[in-house]
């Protein structure tokens, strides 16, 4: 049910993750700013597609001149971990109505996916409230977005510094990675994917290669180690 009690145990929830998305939210305002993207096109953008992972990607692969469709395909290959995390929800939305088991899929998030699966494992958690979750997640990072690229536009921030925040940012991301071995062979795979894509003349799709090549390379590692467990 919608009720109060609801709203104020989702919000309590959502807390961390609304914080956290101020943070990095902003960085990708400012960088959005930096291809020409207005405060109302970066609400759209983050009203239509909630994905701070690919929000990142696609000024970034702007200024490096990618190809439209190398931006969409890359895009499109990173965000398809969050049909997992919708699928992984399933058993706790059984009762849920259509509508919201579709407003609860779509708004869910790595940040967000944590936090309710956890709620949800210790009982007691609802879809409402996990939805809840979901939209004031999206609210802040939507709040923070368009903060960013009002800060961005004022500030006029060099291209330069703009495309190096992308970079930055997944270093950041990288080095907060639980170092496994499947998570190195991944991470060294699509370097140097990328690399080897860009000396060949590809440039456009090299992220996108790169990275494919790194979930490859990583998921055989992953079977081979299993096998060899055996």
């Amino acid at each position: 049910m919608f009720t109060l009690d609801n709203i104020r145990s989702a919000f309590r929830a959502a807390v961390p993750i609304m914080l956290g998305y101020v943070a990095i939210g902003i960085p990708c305002g400012i960088l959005s700013a930096s291809i020409g993207l207005n405060a109302l096109q970066v609400f759209m953008m983050c009203a239509l597609f909630y994905s701070g992972a690919g929000q990142f990607m696609i000024p970034n692969m702007w200024l490096a001149a990618s190809p439209i469709a190398s931006i969409i395909a890359s895009v499109s290959f990173v965000n398809t971990r969050q049909m997992l995390y919708s699928a992984a929800f399933a058993p706790w939305c059984e009762g849920a109505s259509k509508r919201l088991a579709f407003w609860f899929a779509a708004t869910v998030t790595d940040e967000s996916f944590g936090v309710n699966m956890k709620q949800f494992e210790l009982g007691g958690w609802t879809p409402e409230q996990a939805t809840f979750v979901n939209i004031f997640s999206q609210s802040s990072w939507t709040a923070s977005c368009v903060v960013g690229v009002i800060i961005g536009n004022a500030i006029g921030i060099p291209l330069a510094i703009a495309a190096f925040a992308m970079t930055s940012i997944f270093i950041c991301l990288l080095v907060t990675q639980n170092i496994t071995k499947a998570n190195v062979v991944a991470a060294a795979c699509a370097a140097i994917g990328v690399f080897a894509c860009k000396c060949a003349g590809l440039a456009g799709p090299a992220i996108f290669l790169g990275a494919l090549i790194g979930v490859v390379c990583a998921i055989v590692f992953s079977r081979v180690c299993e096998r060899i467990q055996r």
